[in-house]
């Protein structure tokens, strides 16, 4: 089930949602929209590899904003920092965003009970757009769940993104074994 606005404000008032900073006029209906951070970051290498810690060179988004170029992956951050202690985050993409040829999420819409961080985005683009820090970005949609939760995110001891930035955060893949 998903949280309408007014289940949203409740969860934020007793804690069990966090977003910071939290801004009233971003409260949809059954949504939060967050914000591009003002951090991007691409890969330093053209040729990933899934075994190894690919490196990224990070960079700050300007005052006149930044043209995203097809073909290339960027990393973003999302301006919020979010805390979910008993709902499930999915991150969804903005129709207004869409509709300019921006993907903001390869594959990792959905956030676990217990994340507390700032959102990793996986931008693309179909065609040259210019982007700017500060501009909404995505929405957060929040699930209600059934059942104990076991470990929550944040509690355990191999989770790959549990160490707070407010910078992108590349791939952690290569900690898994394969």
């Amino acid at each position: 089930m998903i949280l309408t606005d007014k289940k949203i404000l409740e969860y934020l008032n007793s804690g069990a949602i966090v977003i910071q900073p939290f801004r009233a006029d971003c409260l949809g209906t059954n949504s939060y929209d967050v914000h591009l951070g003002k951090f991007l970051a691409v890969y330093k290498d053209r040729v990933l590899d899934a075994k190894k810690h690919n490196s990224i060179e990070e960079f700050e988004i300007g005052a006149d904003g930044f043209v995203l170029q097809p073909g290339t992956l960027y990393l973003g951050v999302t301006e919020e920092y979010t805390e979910t202690h008993s709902t499930v985050p999915f991150l969804e993409g903005k129709s207004s965003t869409g509709r300019l040829g921006i993907d903001i999420h390869a594959t990792a819409g959905k956030g676990d009970v217990g994340f507390c961080n700032h959102w990793t985005l996986e931008i693309s683009c179909v065609q040259p757009v210019r982007i700017y820090a500060g501009m909404p970005i995505a929405q957060l949609i929040y699930f209600q769940i059934d059942g104990h939760i076991e470990k929550m995110y944040n509690r355990k001891t191999n989770a790959k993104y549990n160490q707070i930035s407010s910078k992108p955060v590349e791939s952690m893949m290569w900690k898994n074994k394969f």
